[in-house]
Formats: C-alpha cells, structure tokens, sequence
C-alpha cells in the first residue's frame, strides 16, 4: 500500500515518530480553549472536527518544513544526526509528499469553516515554516515558533464566528509566550552545537543561565495574558482555576533544571509541556460548559 505517493506504511510510520505526531497536543488545547469559549459551552461537532484536523495538519506541515529545511544543520548535530532524513532512512520526496498532504487536509479542513478563515489561512502557512529560516539569522527565533500559537486562538475564533474579540488575542499571547519559553528551555540542549554552527537563539546569545531566566520571564507573561484573557472575557471562576494549574505545573517545570543540572530536560520539556497543555485546555472547556 502506497500513502499519497509518500512510501510504505513503515516509512509513515518513521515520518510521524520524527514530526512527533502526539506532540499535538502541545497546540490543540489552545484551540479547544477558543473552541470552547466562541460558542460559550460545546462547539458544533462538525465544526470542532474540522478544527482538529486543521491543528494537526498545520502542525505536521510545520514540523516536517522544520525537518526538511534542517535536514543539513541536524545531520551536524550528534543529537540529531539519527533523525530520518540525515541518516538517510527518509528521503526529501517522502517528506514533501506528507508536505503536500497535509496542505491539503489543512485547505479543505479551513474551507470548511468561515469564510474569512479561508481568506487568512495562507498567513498560518507562512508561520509555519518561518521558525527553521528564522534562527539563521536572530536570537528571536523562538518567538517565530510562538507566533503559529499567537495565531491559533484568533485563527479558531475567526473560524467559528467570522469575527474576533481581544480576549482571543490575549490567549494567543499567552500561548506565544508559552512556546518562546519552553522553546528557549529545548534550545539548551543544543547551545554549543548553535554556536558552533552559528545558530541562533537565546541560550547560545545569552548562556544557560540566561536563557533560563528569559523562560521564566515568558512564562509568567503567559500566566498574565491568560489570566487578562479570562477577565475580557468574563469566563467563569473554572477558567482561572486552569490558569493557576497551569501557572503552578510551570513553576514545577522549571524546578526540575538549573544552569548547573539538565539531566532532567526530558521531562521538563516533554512531559510537563503536554499535562500543562492538557490541565489547561480541560479546565476551560469544563468552565465554559457548567458555566
């Protein structure tokens, strides 16, 4: 059986381990959480669908451009060198293959949500793939990353309601913030390749230690944007009760490393990146629909 031209299912298979298919639910609950608070309580079904398969298709379109255009840096990093297209086990056709075909799951996905969505969906494309070109030439580079979760919470409610309310905006906030942080904290791992190679980003600019302040600092303006989210738009008390998990699972994430110790970045990362992600996208859709 031959997948869109893209290879055997082994070779799917591989593809999705490398984009790491189940990390999307680092993004989906932003997009429940707009969701949830456009319509006030349980979006329609068909219209949710559409909006989970347009996360999860934008989402491995990003991450197999990231692949794909760092094919090269990646196979001079010892971390990285394994991945599936350095080592040859991967093919480029094969990615842009799935490339192809997640563009399309994404523009049938949008079309079939406002209008307006359809409109301004090339804008997410171009978000997408900014974030590999990005750290060629800026320590910013994590808030490249960022800006495909700024847009998620306005895209959806763009999506759903053909308009828009600052509170959606200041989600996105919270959640760019959210990503430049554990984006910075991820960036550790690779500080002396980056600088090496002439990478940037704000671990190899500023230091372990800096870079690790600089997340702490991103991630209490997303408990702040998230929490002026909530009052914009007069959530009930279950929102903020979501907030503070959030905010405390943060606290708890950057205890587990220090400038002198990142045995433990896996799981800072990794780990605690999904139940925050999950606790947070759970509590507002709860709130929205006992509220």
């Amino acid at each position: 059986m031959v997948i869109s031209g893209g290879g055997s299912p082994r070779k799917l298979l591989l593809f999705l381990q490398e984009i790491k298919i189940e990390h999307s639910v680092f993004a989906l609950p932003f997009a429940v959480a707009a969701s949830f608070l456009a319509f006030g309580g349980w979006p329609a079904d068909v219209d949710f669908v559409w909006i989970v398969v347009a996360m999860v298709s934008a989402r491995t379109l990003g991450m197999a451009a990231n692949r794909l255009i760092d094919a090269e840096i990646d196979a001079r990093n010892p971390r990285t060198a394994s991945r599936g297209l350095p080592s040859g086990r991967l093919r480029p056709w094969h990615v842009v293959a799935w490339m192809a075909v997640s563009v399309a799951l994404f523009g049938v996905s949008v079309s079939q949500l406002d209008e307006l969505a359809w409109y301004l969906s090339p804008i997410v494309l171009v978000a997408l793939i900014g974030y590999p070109y990005a750290k060629r030439f800026t320590w910013l580079s994590h808030f490249a990353l960022g800006t495909v979760y700024l847009i998620v919470p306005p895209a959806v409610w763009i999506a759903l309601t053909g308009g828009l309310d600052v509170g959606a905006v200041l989600l996105g906030v919270g959640g760019m913030f959210w990503v430049a942080g554990f984006d910075v904290i991820y960036a550790t791992a690779d500080i002396e390749v980056d600088r090496e190679q002439g990478i940037h980003s704000i671990p190899a600019r500023f230091g372990i230690a800096g870079a690790l302040y600089s997340a702490r600092a991103f991630h209490a303006v997303t408990v702040g944007a998230l929490t002026a989210a909530g009052v914009l738009l007069e959530v009930s008390f279950v929102y903020y009760l979501g907030v503070a998990a959030a905010a405390a699972l943060l606290a708890y994430e950057h205890s587990l490393i220090s400038p002198r110790d990142l045995s433990r970045l896996g799981a800072a990362f990794f780990t605690m990146n999904g139940i925050i992600a999950i606790v947070f996208g759970t509590f507002v859709a709860v709130g929205t629909v006992v509220d």
